[in-house]
């Protein structure tokens, strides 16, 4: 457990790096005035660490832009779905060349209408672990429910003309546990029609990257930061983790 570890790290007296076992051990002082990049072996504390909570650490980061921002939380999502809710399914959108709806009115006091729309595959649906479908509609306790019996989960509202994505703020794909979103700032959207090619292919796989693709989704990469402040005799240094 690496948190366990890092309070262990605080607690003894000296932490030792053991990368480049060949080279002599460096001062940091030394260090904090050469010019990067070099390679150095070091022996210091470990004076403090950021975040203090190790799921904080996980972050979504755009390759293209460059930007971080934090994992959107479970109610931001609700949230979404729940306001898009309020636009009932487009019945003329139902049944394409290219997928097949289902749909009904819950049973409960707001009585929403859920649309799902199961993607065929040479004119034939495919069994569930290799499904992709949209819903429309559908709460977050739903929209989970899915993702446990189907490969791929999409939300989607209805417009006049075609079905799209949700607010970005809300992941574009879901596949299992595994929640997929898309930069604001670097993706244009297209309508869910462009899922069709991706459809008709020969072999297909629903990789999360290609989906992102011809939905003109730029793809957030999940990534695990940590800073480290290191300490010696000499000065501090801070010391940056950051890894896909």
């Amino acid at each position: 457990d690496l948190e366990l570890h890092l309070q262990r790290c605080q607690q003894l007296s000296v932490t030792v790096l053991t990368d480049h076992q060949d080279l002599s051990n460096t001062e940091l002082k030394t260090i904090t005035n050469s010019r990067a990049p070099q390679e150095y072996r070091i022996r210091a504390k470990l004076r403090t660490y950021k975040p203090q909570k190790l799921h904080q650490s996980v972050k979504l980061h755009c390759s293209k832009c460059n930007s971080l921002q934090e994992v959107p939380d479970g109610d931001d999502f609700d949230f979404i779905l729940q306001s898009s809710a309020m636009t009932a399914p487009n019945p003329e959108l139902h049944n394409t060349s290219w997928y097949e709806s289902v749909t009904w009115t819950t049973q409960d006091q707001k009585q929403r209408e859920i649309a799902i729309h199961f993607v065929k595959h040479d004119e034939m649906l495919q069994h569930p672990e290799d499904t992709l479908l949209m819903i429309e509609g559908g709460t977050l306790k739903e929209v989970w429910k899915l993702t446990k019996r189907f490969k791929c989960v999409i939300p989607v509202r209805s417009t006049e003309n075609d079905l799209e994505l949700l607010d970005l703020s809300a992941p574009f794909l879901l596949q299992g546990n595994v929640k997929y979103y898309g930069c604001k700032q670097c993706s244009t959207p297209k309508p869910m029609k462009s899922l069709s090619s991706v459809a008709a292919e020969q072999r297909l796989s629903w990789e999360p990257t290609e989906i992102a693709q011809v939905l003109g989704i730029e793809l957030l990469q999940y990534v695990f930061i940590m800073k480290f402040t290191l300490v010696d005799e000499t000065g501090a240094l801070n010391a940056y983790l950051f890894d896909y």
